[in-house]
């Protein structure tokens, strides 16, 4: 890691100028992904190598090697990228040592050498992958903007990129109302799920009467199966997050922050404990933050893998060191949060999308999305799908943009029969509905959420009963327990689905399955338990004929009582 440690003033200002002096003497660029997905597939052996290989030929000076965080097309990976001189940058997919080496000695090398349009080698083309992709020029990107592009355990790189001029902005020339009053007009929106305004919740925060804390916490506990948005913009721009979270902490009056993240994320937590490290060792946090009199500090609170804590009154509690179960609201934890204290709770994407909100302005973002859902949303879109990865597109876009154009369709072979969004607590939408456009309140209205942005596509061979019956099984074991609708409907819920799914079910139980998640709806304490039938409920809506096939008077009349 590449820390600043300055005797003179902080100044983001000459940081940036230095570091980007610093990046342009050199001729090439390789740049390894280095997120979870990509280190799996041993991009870490990858990346050893290629500096290896740089070290042998005394290239240190010409060529910089940079491990990023996510490129985007996870099932491609192990993904390098190669800027050469003026030649377009070239994507080299699913590579290995042996690829790595002819990579370097085929084509870096002699571009080097050539300093000027150099082909690529004919028994390298089977590892390239074209940037003309839509998936790649479909997208529009925000939040991702620097992953893939740029080393995250690198301060002063962010800071290049622009990282940290927001905050100066927000600390030296606006007040914490005008900041506040920046985010309500940019019309961003929790993206954890709930969709609620984030400028509004701020807002809220922020009038609570002066006391002697407040604090902001980063909700990183994502645990949709499928899902992995957050733990890779945690991974490839941890300082987006961190920026992100101390201009909420000056626009509500915060002194102090946390950061909840799964404990299975191993990596984020790393990159995000290193760009703590860098920022407290650079003067970012810490007293007098900028030479103003703003005070700000953060810590880390690792989850143990409970999906109920993404609640935001669960993981409060947690933080607390108690069990990790919702309460009732009101109050709020604007009003009455971490230790009787108010307290704003944020997904990391709504952090990670301030910062650029504040830069650029309410109008800028705003200019993305529709009328109710502003902004860009990312995605992990996963399942049945040619090109599945992490992708970023404006609300609005459509299903069919999304499945078929960025993410290639289904594998030859199958068929498009639905897409699932928004996890356990979402709904099925049906091919007859790949036309409608991705926000808030279309997919209300199919049974669907946003939720935290996972999107698994499903192929005309999966079965919806069963499938109804995993999420609900997923829901079920999440269940903290704590009140009876969710406790016990939901394993009613799931005893009736198993009934079905072996061929013992009868039409009356279907009806049961209506009532008993109406019930849990209505009553259940949070958003668990509210929304664990909404896969139930919705493959029900749209594909009740496969639930009948399976019921013992399937093809017979009403049942006769």
């Amino acid at each position: 890691m590449a820390d600043i440690d300055l005797e003179k003033r902080f100044d983001i200002h000459e940081i940036a100028k230095n570091k980007l002096a610093e990046i342009e003497k050199f001729v090439c660029n390789i740049y390894c992904c280095h997120s979870t997905g990509c280190k799996s597939s041993g991009s870490d052996d990858i990346l050893e190598l290629i500096k290896n290989i740089v070290s042998e030929h005394q290239l240190e000076d010409k060529v910089r090697v940079v491990a990023t965080g996510c490129m985007g097309l996870c099932a491609q990976g192990p993904l390098i990228r190669v800027e050469v001189g003026g030649q377009k940058d070239v994507l080299f997919k699913r590579v290995n040592l042996d690829a790595v080496k002819d990579i370097m000695l085929k084509y870096v090398i002699p571009a080097l050498k050539a300093q000027g349009t150099q082909k690529i080698p004919a028994d390298l083309e089977r590892y390239m992958l074209s940037l003309e992709l839509p998936f790649f020029t479909k997208q529009e990107k925000v939040v991702l903007k620097n992953a893939g592009h740029m080393d995250p355990e690198d301060i002063a790189e962010y800071i290049a990129r622009g990282g940290y001029l927001a905050l100066e902005k927000a600390l030296k020339t606006m007040t914490p109302a005008q900041v506040v009053d920046e985010i309500k007009r940019s019309g961003l929106r929790g993206r954890g799920g709930g969709g609620f305004s984030t400028g509004m919740k701020w807002e809220l925060a922020a009038k609570v009467p002066t006391v002697d804390e407040k604090f902001i916490i980063c909700n990183g506990d994502e645990g949709d199966p499928g899902a992995y948005m957050d733990r890779s913009i945690l991974e490839g721009d941890p300082h987006a997050v961190i920026e992100g979270m101390m201009i909420a902490a000056y626009a509500i009056g915060a002194t102090e922050g946390w950061f909840y993240v799964r404990a299975e994320y191993p990596l984020a937590v790393e990159r995000l404990e290193k760009a703590i490290k860098a920022c407290k060792k650079n003067r970012l946090l810490g007293n007098n933050i900028m030479g103003t009199d703003f005070c700000f500090n953060v810590d880390i609170r690792l989850g143990a893998g409970a999906f109920v804590c993404g609640e935001e009154t669960a993981l409060i509690h947690s933080i607390e060191g108690a069990r990790g179960t919702p309460r009732p609201r009101p109050p709020y934890p604007t009003n009455k949060g971490l230790w009787e204290k108010p307290s704003c709770v944020n997904n990391v994407e709504t952090l990670a999308n301030v910062s650029k909100i504040m830069l650029k302005g309410a109008d800028w973002f705003a200019s993305f999305g529709t009328e109710t859902s502003k902004g860009t949303k990312v995605f992990a879109l996963t399942g049945q799908v040619e090109h599945s990865g992490l992708i970023e597109v404006p609300m609005g876009t459509t299903i069919n943009e999304i499945v078929n154009e960025i993410g290639g369709g289904v594998p030859t072979g199958k068929h498009l029969k639905a897409v699932q969004t928004g996890g356990p607590s979402g709904g099925v939408i049906p091919k007859e509905y790949m036309n409608m456009p991705v926000c808030y309140e279309e997919l209300k209205k199919v049974g669907s959420i946003m939720g935290s942005g996972g999107m698994i596509v499903i192929d005309d061979s999966s079965d919806m009963v069963s499938l109804a019956k995993f999420y609900l099984d997923f829901t079920v074991d999440e269940s903290c327990g704590k009140c009876a609708p969710c406790r016990i409907g939901g394993r009613q819920m799931l005893a009736l689905l198993d009934k079905i799914n072996r061929g013992k079910g009868k039409k009356k139980d279907l009806e049961l399955l209506k009532k008993i998640a109406f019930a849990m709806q209505k009553a259940s304490l949070c958003g668990l338990g509210q929304t664990a039938p909404n896969p139930v409920l919705s493959t029900l809506k749209f594909y009740e004929n496969e639930y009948i096939t399976k019921l013992v008077d399937g093809n017979l009349k009403d049942e006769e009582n």
